[in-house]
């Protein structure tokens, strides 16, 4: 779920930063520019680790900022196909649920995927919202915000960056699609797979 990536990159510290220790400046400048951003097929950046390697500190004419060269290693988030991740449920629509980590909000579970025998109810006084309602052992149990839900990441995808603001719903630059749910109750487990 988490991996090291190491990454090089030209920075331009900003004058008012050199007073500071030239690790701590550069430091600083990386969290701006990569924590809670997603590297396409790395991941979601969630803390630069350390710096392995700081060159150069070249001041180019006519600006006031010194440039240097910096090899780091930044924490990733990125699920493997496979791997088994208990969130919480974020959104009920009739696509399926969206589900959260609290970090990473963009988990999707398609209605195929979902658990089985299951039926939707539209929720009143909201448009686009249903409760998932799964029926298991003769039993109704609804899916609300309070369960968590076991899944099986089925795909990370990483889709292209919409260039047209015709466009108006969000973006979401790193997608997990799910299989194989399962909502965690005090009921006995049954197979993931």
């Amino acid at each position: 779920m988490f991996f090291l990536s190491e990454i090089e990159h030209t920075l331009m510290l900003p004058p008012h930063l050199l007073n500071r220790p030239l690790d701590e400046a550069i430091k600083e400048q990386l969290d701006l520019i990569f924590l809670d951003k997603v590297i396409d097929k790395h991941g979601l950046c969630v803390s630069v680790y350390d710096i392995r390697s700081i060159s150069g500190g070249f001041i180019l004419p006519g600006d006031g900022a010194s440039t240097y060269t910096v090899k780091f290693r930044l924490v990733m988030f990125r699920p493997f196909v496979g791997e088994i991740i208990i969130a919480r449920l974020k959104e009920s629509t009739v696509d399926g649920l969206r589900l959260s980590l609290g970090f990473f909000d963009d988990i999707y579970v398609p209605v195929p995927f979902l658990f089985s025998p299951n039926r939707n109810e539209p929720v009143p006084g909201h448009k686009n919202r249903v409760n998932w309602i799964w029926n298991y052992m003769h039993e109704d149990y609804s899916v609300d915000a309070e369960d968590e839900i076991r899944f099986k990441v089925h795909d990370v995808s990483y889709p292209p960056i919409p260039l047209e603001p015709k466009d108006v719903k969000p973006f979401a630059p790193m997608v997990v699609t799910v299989s194989h749910t399962l909502k965690s109750l005090s009921l006995p487990y049954k197979s993931l797979l």
